[in-house]
Parts: C-alpha cells; structure tokens; sequence
C-alpha cells in the first residue's frame, strides 16, 4: 500500500512504508523458528512460539516477507510430503498433534490457501514448482467437476484414487474457483506495471500436460494484448499478439 501510496503522491507514503518494515522485521525475529526452519502460526499468552507447522507461512511468503533464505526453507517444506498430498498444500503438516486430514482447518486441503501460497513461492523464483502445484489443483478440480470446493480432505493421493470430498464443503466457492487463475498467473510469471503501460513476463512456467496456452484480451489502461505461450526445448517462451493501443511486453528474464 506504501508502494501505491507513492505512486499517487500520499504523503502518508513513506510513514507507511517504514511500519511495513517495522512489522516485518517484527515477525522475522518473534514468528522464525531455527530448528524447525519455518514460522510458528502463532505466540502463546506468555509471547513464546506455537510450534505447530501450518500453511499459514506460506501466506507470508505471498506477501514477500520473509529473507530469500527462510522463504527457500518455508518453500522447501511446504512442498514436502509433510504439506503436500498430491492434491495441493495441507493447511497442517502431517505429524503434528492436531493433524487430522478430514478435519475443517487441521490437515484438510483449500483450494485458495495452495493458491497462496503458490503464488508466495514464484515471488521467490520457484515457478516450477507452482506449475506443479497447479496442476495438482487442476487434477482435483476434474474429479469435482470443475466446480472447487471450499476444501476437501487432505489424505495422500493414491494411483487411480479421487480426491475425498469434505462432506459439508461449500461447492463450488468462489476464491476457490479464483485460485486457479492466481495459480496461472503465478506460473506464467505475468504481472502488470499500468503507471508504465508494460505487462511483464518473468521466468514463465507452463504448467505440465500443457504445451500451448493463450492469454486473450489482457487490459492495461486502454490498451489490450494476447500473450501466447508455447513449450520449446524445455523452455516456455512467450509472444505478444494483437497489441491494440500503447502497452509493452517486458521480459524480466
């Protein structure tokens, strides 16, 4: 908010900006937990860590918090078998005393909380690993229809098993519907700069079983672009298309 706050001459901007650092630098010291190389979900009454492992530090990653060292470690961990079912992110690592994976928020797996933390993870490099993780997401949204529940329950995918369903789950939800398309743009590295009319593609990742896809209609301001991308080589490489008005594509890498 500092940022747009600049951008739109607040003179409240820099105060801001300094409570942002002031806050981060407030959850590096109180929240990181050194042996376990990961954030505590919470502080008790007496200020000490809750050492339970959630998904909630990947929530930190989508904001860009932490140090590109600690973010590597969440990142890491998150993607182990701890988290990751094999139908996206468990909201609590297996192990720990409250895991349950048919219970609401203990182990279960949410749609939107993946998409989080997925787009957290590419803020750090790690496109390859959101193109995975998306078309964990998208493999389970099949056997729902292409309707996402609000969560489903996070026990192991097993070869030629769905993904069980959480009995009373919202289906479909919105932000679980929604988290798709972060998902996408977190994968295709795709973001938008409007105060300089560019789109800017970074590192982009085409997620597996895919090999062409199209991005149509994208606005910045008053202009419009298609963005095309394509897998070649091992790379995915991508092309403007029907440019209509003053916008730039910007290749960061």
């Amino acid at each position: 908010m500092a940022g747009l706050g600049a951008a739109l001459g607040d003179p409240m901007a820099p105060e801001w900006k300094a409570r942002a650092e002031a806050t981060r630098a407030l959850v590096e010291d109180r929240f990181w937990m050194e042996e376990a190389q990961f954030y505590a979900v919470a502080l008790d009454g007496d200020g000490e860590p809750c050492r339970a492992l959630a998904s909630n530090a990947g929530h930190l990653l989508f904001t860009g918090l932490p140090s590109r060292d600690r973010a590597r470690a969440v990142s890491r961990r998150l993607l182990s078998a701890e988290f990751r079912s094999g139908w996206g992110i468990r909201t609590l690592a297996t192990g720990q005393p409250r895991f349950n994976p048919m219970s609401y928020h203990d182990g279960s797996v949410w749609p939107h909380d993946t998409a989080l933390a997925a787009a957290g993870m590419a803020r750090y490099g790690e496109r390859r690993a959101v193109s995975l993780l998306l078309g964990e997401i998208y493999a389970a949204a099949t056997h729902f229809q292409l309707r996402l529940p609000e969560l489903f329950c996070g026990f192991e995918r097993l070869p030629g098993e769905p993904p069980i369903a959480y009995p009373v789950a919202c289906l479909p939800q919105a932000w679980a519907a929604g988290s798709v398309f972060m998902m996408l743009q977190a994968t295709l590295g795709v973001s938008v700069d409007a105060l300089s009319g560019a789109v800017e593609v970074d590192d982009p990742h085409l997620p597996p079983g895919i090999e062409h896809l199209v991005l149509s209609n994208l606005q910045v301001g008053e202009a419009v672009i298609d963005l095309a991308f394509d897998r070649m080589g091992g790379h995915t490489v991508v092309t403007p298309r029907n440019r209509r008005g003053e916008v730039r594509l910007r290749l960061l890498r």
